[in-house]
């Protein structure tokens, strides 16, 4: 197996601690190993791992910052994407993710232990059955927003402590013209090639929804 660097990452996120470069190195390695066992990535992608996966998280982050202390809810998780790349960036921040699927939730699990997250819950739920209260709920083209808007409707917190209004921050490609209007949502799109010059994110965007 070629050994794959995360210089890519290391690029758009120059003040990275020591420990946070380690971390961002590890996760080829962690999700080369899960991988073979529960498939989470395509087998195809995993040599794209920092740019596809890891990178376009970030997308979220080149938005947004999040602050120590907010709560940040990651639906259809997967294998951890966008939240474990988020949850190194951030590390005073609380993320929880959750994922139908249980196998998924075991690969978040044992990455997470193995990079020393402390920031991170997983848990096998559907979005639905999440009691809890959040800044803001992160996803990476899950389903249309149509459907996915009723699975986190009122699973946010009053109070605001970001620059930005708590919300949704939804990674997503393509023409999304047809489906913000389908949904009837107060959407904003910020498109990824803002961030980044590879072509990968040309028709990628973070698409924003204030609660």
């Amino acid at each position: 197996m070629s050994e794959v660097k995360p210089d890519i990452i290391l690029k758009y996120f120059k003040n990275l601690t020591a420990q946070q470069t380690a971390q961002f190195e590890q996760l080829y390695e962690l999700y080369s190993f899960w991988n073979a066992q529960i498939n989470v990535i395509s087998r195809k992608d995993i040599d794209e791992l920092y740019e596809r996966h890891i990178l376009h998280s970030l997308g979220i982050a080149k938005f947004c910052s999040f602050k120590a202390g907010e709560k940040i809810l990651d639906v259809g998780t997967g294998g951890g994407f966008p939240g474990i790349p988020l949850a190194i960036l951030f590390p005073e921040t609380d993320f929880h993710l959750v994922d139908s699927i249980g196998k998924k939730i075991k690969v978040v699990t044992e990455v997470a232990a193995a990079l020393g997250l402390k920031n991170v819950k997983a848990s096998h739920l559907r979005a639905e059955q999440v009691t809890d209260k959040y800044n803001f709920v992160v996803s990476r083209a899950v389903t249309r927003l149509i459907d996915f808007y009723p699975w986190i409707r009122g699973k946010f917190a009053k109070e605001n402590k970001n620059a930005i209004q708590n919300g949704i921050l939804y990674l997503k490609g393509g023409d999304l013209t047809e489906e913000i209007k389908e949904s009837k949502l107060k959407a904003e799109l910020h498109p990824l090639s803002a961030y980044f010059e590879e072509e990968f994110f040309d028709t990628k965007y973070v698409v924003y929804i204030p609660q």
